[in-house]
């Protein structure tokens, strides 16, 4: 098939053209449906990628609607897209190609060479839609591609057929899109998503755990088997760059206070868990502090799917795996913590517990490991009894080897959604006489000025300052360094990943040297 377009001669432009530039004329170039009032627009843009997000309110129905443009295509660019496609399932690959090119460069160079061969030419703006869509149903994420692109969305939803889309908006919460999906086009699109997380599903296997290209995580189920409404996913996005402690301080979820203490903590091996409820950042704050764990320490995590990421050069990041076919054995939680205990690391970092390798976990801490991991509970005689009741069963004096309680929760504040550390409370002991635990809270989340103040002596800081021989003076003074240097990043905005990590490491090094370097000490 020939097509005849009346467009410029070249196939493919010389030049890249500025998606952000793309993506802003779409938001420009926008009105809302009628009945509807737009609250906020911003572009979302990628290498490839552009498209436009639109905030609408319909005031009298107290209704928001997350509008997602994509670049429109005229009929001539709609045959294009539909021809390539069905082209490009014809062109072989090689190895050499995909081992020093990107998927999308050599699917643009694969594009190019169609449009030369067919005699059909695009103009600039018209090449760059029609790759947009030959990447999105090809590489990329379909229908949903902008979203995964979209900075300000924490998860993306799709509960059946013919129903919207919901996301989770940073600024917004919950919020309804105009993205649907037909029964046929969902199940090919679920199976699809399946297929890029190296997963099968089907009718007989019709529910999925995976982990995205992109580091992602993915809940799927197909057709009508478990779910009435049809096929559903769930992502909850990964960011490309973790979040830090500076993030963390920033955004009021800890105070520098606390932070210090925590790395103080860390940098001792105190071991930690991170408790709370869904979404209240327990594994977001678990990786943000394992920065404070030293450089040079051996670290094994251990994870369902791999969320947590760290800097240090000496990792292992161990990954639960199902089994392939009946006769094989999958590898658990509990294999992993077991295999880790012969890997001689001075930190375990578990993604979560709620199993038999939480036995596993306090038996590494009983016997000097440090260890840290996160628990759904919601106070800190929650954890315990969770970790003390069935399925967890974990015996009251190993419970006594863990040191800190960390509580995380979102609420509100100025009825804005966030995300608060309510409560950083200590292990104390094992009382002889009532054979009950003993707790003290160190920190706590004063809800009405929304401050976090220190209410309690901490056995953890006391047992460091024995331990290195500090004075009580030196103890507040190395402290007090500690804070100087986390509020110093976080007034200059130093938050990249690598910067922090950095100067962490710089001060465990040569304390004198960084707060020089910093301008904090003269």
């Amino acid at each position: 098939m020939r097509l005849k377009l009346k467009f410029r001669e070249e196939a493919a432009p010389q030049a890249e053209v500025s998606f952000e530039e793309l993506a802003k004329e779409l938001e420009k170039d926008f009105q809302p449906p009628e009945g509807w009032v737009q609250l906020e627009s911003y572009p979302v843009y990628g290498k490839y990628v552009f498209s436009s997000v639109h905030i609408l309110a319909k005031e009298e129905e107290d209704d928001l609607l997350y509008f997602l443009r994509e670049p429109p295509l005229n009929d001539e660019e709609r045959l294009v897209v539909n021809d390539l496609l069905s082209k490009l399932h014809y062109l072989p690959v090689t190895p050499d190609e995909m081992r020093v090119k990107s998927k999308a460069e050599v699917l643009r160079e694969k594009m190019d060479g169609v449009l030369r061969d067919f005699r059909i030419k695009l103009d600039e703006k018209s090449y760059y839609r029609v790759f947009y869509y030959l990447l999105r149903d090809t590489i990329f994420y379909g229908p949903i591609t902008p979203l995964m692109y979209d900075p300000m969305i924490e998860d993306i939803s799709c509960n059946g057929y013919e129903k919207p889309i919901y996301i989770f908006h940073r600024s917004y919460a919950n919020l309804r899109t105009n993205i649907t999906f037909q029964s046929d086009e969902l199940d090919r699109f679920v199976i699809k998503l399946a297929q890029q997380c190296g997963k099968h599903i089907s009718i007989a296997e019709p529910m999925v755990d995976a982990t995205m290209p992109d580091g992602s995580r993915i809940q799927m189920t197909l057709g009508k088997e478990v779910t009435d409404h049809g096929s559903t996913f769930t992502i909850r996005k990964f960011r490309q760059e973790p979040l830090t402690p500076i993030n963390l301080i920033k955004w009021g979820t800890f105070s520098a206070e606390q932070m210090a203490y925590l790395w103080l903590c860390i940098e001792n091996k105190k071991s930690l868990i991170f408790a709370g409820g869904t979404a209240s950042g327990k594994t977001t704050s678990t990786n943000a502090v394992a920065l404070f764990i030293p450089r040079k320490a051996k670290i094994v995590t251990i994870e369902d799917t791999r969320e947590l990421m760290l800097p240090h050069k000496n990792w292992i990041p161990a990954v639960t795996r199902e089994a392939f076919q009946a006769e094989a054995r999958s590898i658990d939680m509990y294999d992993l913590l077991r295999a880790a205990l012969r890997q001689r690391p001075e930190y375990i970092i578990v993604g979560e517990v709620r199993g038999k390798e939480a036995l596993t976990l306090f038996q590494a801490m009983s016997t000097g490991h440090t260890t840290y991991s996160t628990l759904h509970a919601d106070s800190v005689n929650g954890v315990i009894h969770r970790l003390e009741n069935p399925p967890i069963n974990v015996p009251r004096p190993m419970i006594e080897a863990l040191d800190i309680v960390s509580i995380q929760a979102q609420t509100y504040v100025n009825d804005k959604r966030v995300r608060r550390n309510t409560e950083i409370a200590e292990i104390v002991g094992l009382d002889p006489h009532t054979k009950m635990l003993r707790t003290t809270t160190v920190f706590q989340w004063d809800s009405v000025k929304d401050e976090h103040v220190m209410v309690g002596a901490s056995k953890a800081l006391e047992d460091i300052r024995k331990n290195r021989g500090w004075s009580v003076r030196e103890l507040q003074e190395e402290l007090e360094r500690r804070r100087q240097i986390l509020e110093y990043m976080a007034e200059n905005n130093i938050m990249a990943f690598k910067d922090v990590a950095n100067v962490i490491y710089t001060y465990q090094a040569d304390p004198d040297r960084a707060m020089r370097i910093l301008g904090i000490l003269e």
